[in-house]
Order: C-alpha cells, then structure tokens, then sequence
C-alpha cells in the first residue's frame, strides 16, 4: 500500500502530465539536477545534482537534505504559516503535515515539490470506559454567532494564502450580513472580545484590570483557532448556510 505521493515541480507543460511517483513504506525517492534512474529529475541549474531524498514511513515521511549550502523548507499549506526547515546536510528529518510544499531556493526561483501522506492510523475508541468523560479542551459550539464570526476571521488563512491580513471587524460584517442581517460591527467586536474570554485568551469581565485590553487579539484568535483545528476549511459552510439555518 502506498504512503506518500511527490508531485514535481510544474514545468512548461500541461500541469495534467506531471508525474507522480508513489512510495510505499520503506522505499525512498532521490530528487535533484542528476537524479538516478527510478529517481525525481529537476532540471534546474540552481539545484544540486543529489538534492535530497524522500523516505516514506507508515504514516509519515521524512527529508534528507543533501545540498552543501541550501536550506529547504518544508510549508503546510493548510496550517496558516506552518513550516519546518531542513538544513543542509541534515538526515531524514520527519515531516509531520497531511499535506506539504518543498520549497528548493534555485538561483532566484522557489521550485515547489509538493507531497501528500494521506494514511493515517488512529486508536479505535473503546467501549463501555469507565468513568466521566474527559472534558474538551475547548468548549466551541459551532451553531452559534460567535463561530461564525471565528469562521470569518479565519476564512482568509483556510483558502491556502497562509500569510493573508485579517479581514477586518467591518469586513467580518460584510462577510456574515447576508446570513445575519443584524450584524453590525458592535456586535461582531463583542463576539470576538467574547472568544477572547471563552478561549482564555484574556481574564474575564471579573477579574481583568480596568482598561486591560489584549493586543492583536483577532491574530491571537486566529493563531489558536487554525493551530488546534477549532476551526477547518469544512466548517466555512456556516459562512455559506441558508438564512433560515443561521445560529441565534
């Protein structure tokens, strides 16, 4: 059974015809300028001829970078900024995302060299536990206004422009009005100052300082939601959902 996919970086033809090469556990796939048969060929002066390597585990990958000066970096692009660097030389450094882009610097050119590991293995919950469930570790109820507006100030980052500004509290109105005609920027601004005490992000009304205020607080908002998966790219159907399904 097959772990990982590596797609190469487009060329000039049809993106249809890229190949992709499929690894099954144990098996590895040498990239670079003077790749071996069987391995990923990047025609690119700025490519070393033995770039690196690509080893597929059970339900993980790794990347040797065998350049002599270049760093890689590795970018989720599902995880608002995610990213590891391999530096060169290093061995087999595991790469923990579903979905990533290998970025190879290439005498002025970013060349990506995306990867999927789509197997996973999960632990089967057992029947009959004894004893109180574990509480969640954040108590989120996605039919109502607040995540709505958590969906809204997250959307930008979930369509895969990881780095995109945060709309803003007028924007987020814009964005919900269709779905919540009342929506006003006061009342967005109190939802979001409500998810800032519901998150934990700041003490609540009865204990902050007078005048406390959080600093970046929709950024702090965003970062915790996409790092815990509080909110996915599934959940912005509640951004799209008919008026007569809107949370009250």
């Amino acid at each position: 059974m097959y772990s990982i996919i590596v797609v190469p970086p487009p060329t000039t033809e049809d993106e249809a015809t890229r190949t992709q090469f499929r690894l099954a556990p144990g098996e590895r796939l040498v990239f670079g300028r003077s790749a071996p048969e069987g391995g990923l060929l990047i025609g690119h002066d700025g490519v070393s001829r033995r770039a690196g390597e690509i080893a597929a585990h059970g339900t993980f990958w790794a990347l040797s970078n065998l350049s002599a000066h270049q760093t890689y970096v590795v970018e989720n692009p599902e995880g608002a900024g995610e990213h590891i660097k391999v530096a060169p030389g290093r061995l087999d450094a595991p790469v923990p995302f579903e979905f990533s882009r290998i970025v190879l610097p290439a005498a002025g050119d970013l060349l990506p060299v995306e990867v999927w590991a789509p197997r996973h293995d999960y632990l089967r919950a057992e029947d009959g536990a004894d004893g109180e469930p574990t509480a969640p570790a954040f108590s989120v109820d996605r039919t109502k206004r607040y995540f709505a507006v958590l969906a809204a100030l997250c959307e930008p980052r979930l369509r895969g422009a990881p780095h995109a500004p945060l709309p803003t509290v007028e924007q987020v109105v814009e964005r919900l009005r269709p779905h919540w005609p009342a929506a006003s920027r006061t009342s967005v601004q109190w939802n979001i100052d409500y998810l800032a005490v519901k998150l934990r992000l700041k003490p609540g009304p009865e204990t902050a300082e007078p005048g406390a205020r959080l600093n970046g607080k929709k950024e702090s908002l965003v970062s915790m939601a996409l790092r815990f998966d509080l909110v996915r790219e599934d959940d912005l159907v509640v951004l799209t959902a008919p008026p007569h399904r809107v949370p009250r």
